[in-house]
């Protein structure tokens, strides 16, 4: 990050798409980056379209990859946002409802402005966040580092192990001229888990987004490894975004990346665009996988069964968070959860942050911890 914040403004996007391809397993040399941008200056661009084919001839990805190279190149360029396509007709829209033309999206009096019912129509906008960190988010992130699942990593450090440490046996011979009274060994290092948090940003969801991205911020901030991602008409990636210190800065900043503030739901679009790039479905392998959704999915159910098939078994374990179940007496009744209940691990009350971080907490951990958050 440094070395990209040292680079001229229009040269960063360019180095970061090269990092990114590198990090998928592209085979980028220098030289070849140096040619897509040598490239570029030469056209002259006008549009995405010519910096994207001097990408495709001068970095030459593989025609089997080649989707995949482009979804990198318009998280690049394109502000980290993949669309979610629809598939089929919806009842409630109009018939003459084209999504190619903007002049025919529905005026927002047409429209319940509430949300409180999902839609298929986008409404693009930016959101401003407001309200102070709580004390329930402050007790969340100091109780995160021990609480969250561990798993054991390859790198092999000191301790009361089986194995012996041959590196530390022969500088404790140096230091005892070839003496030694008892061998050293090793264990594996535990590391924390990886959290891959998807985040409903439909309409149906308005009442408490704010509170699930500041819960979000919270939880990039305390914990090792976290991915973030919003749902909604579109997929968007905000984790880069709630890494800054400054909750205000970071929520600004995911304001501005995220499209689709309570529009649609197109849950089963936007998880099967999730694992269509391997870099994204990297994320959830091994993972807390909690999503944060009422799951009123405006299409059928097959799009999100089939996505949390696939997710569930790339996963460690799959949270799913509802406003709904804050009522203890709640039991899934639409079809598309009914369906998803068996790739479920724990469907959980999401109804404010509390209720969330007790959820998070207490899932990984045991209600000991959870408890210790005030109600």
């Amino acid at each position: 990050m440094s070395e990209l914040a040292s680079l001229p403004r229009p040269l960063a996007p360019f180095m970061a798409f090269g990092q990114a391809l590198r990090a998928s397993g592209f085979a980028v040399a220098p030289e070849q980056l140096n040619a897509f941008i040598a490239a570029v200056g030469l056209l002259g661009p006008k549009s995405l379209r010519d910096i994207r084919r001097a990408a495709h001839a001068t970095l030459g990805p593989a025609p089997e990859r080649s989707e995949e190279f482009d979804a990198l190149f318009d998280e690049v360029f394109l502000g980290h946002v993949l669309t979610a396509e629809a598939f089929g007709e919806p009842e409630d829209m109009p018939a003459a409802y084209d999504a190619g033309e903007f002049e025919m999206m529905p005026d927002a009096g047409e429209e319940d402005p509430s949300g409180a019912e999902a839609s298929l129509a986008e409404r693009l906008f930016a959101r401003r966040f407001d309200g102070d960190e709580n004390e329930s988010l402050r007790v969340f992130a100091r109780a995160v580092p021990a609480a969250l699942p561990r798993r054991r990593a390859r790198r092999l450090i000191g301790g009361k192990g089986r194995e012996p440490d041959p590196r530390r046996a022969f500088r404790e011979m140096l230091r005892k001229d070839g003496e030694i009274t008892q061998l050293p060994r090793r264990i594996r290092q535990m590391r924390q888990r990886r959290v891959l948090l998807l985040i409903d940003v439909s309409g149906s969801m308005k009442a408490g987004t704010d509170g699930t991205l500041r819960l979000g911020h919270a939880l990039v901030q305390a914990a090792e490894q976290v991915e973030v991602f919003t749902l909604g008409t579109r997929l968007t990636r905000v984790t880069r975004a709630l890494k800054h210190r400054s909750r205000d800065q970071a929520l600004a900043l995911a304001s501005g990346l995220v499209a689709d503030w309570d529009g649609g739901t197109r849950l089963g679009e936007a998880l099967q665009v999730f694992l269509s790039v391997p870099r994204f479905a990297g994320f959830s392998r091994g993972a807390l996988v909690v999503v944060l959704s009422d799951g009123l999915e405006r299409g059928g159910p097959d799009a999100l069964v089939s996505a949390m098939l696939r997710l569930h078994g790339l996963a460690w374990s799959v949270l799913w968070l509802t406003p709904l179940a804050a009522d203890r007496a709640y039991r899934a009744e639409t079809g598309a959860l009914k369906s998803i209940l068996p790739m479920i691990d724990r469907l959980g009350n999401g109804a404010n942050p509390q209720a969330i971080a007790v959820e998070i907490l207490g899932f990984s951990k045991g209600r000991r911890m959870a408890a210790a958050l005030p109600a």
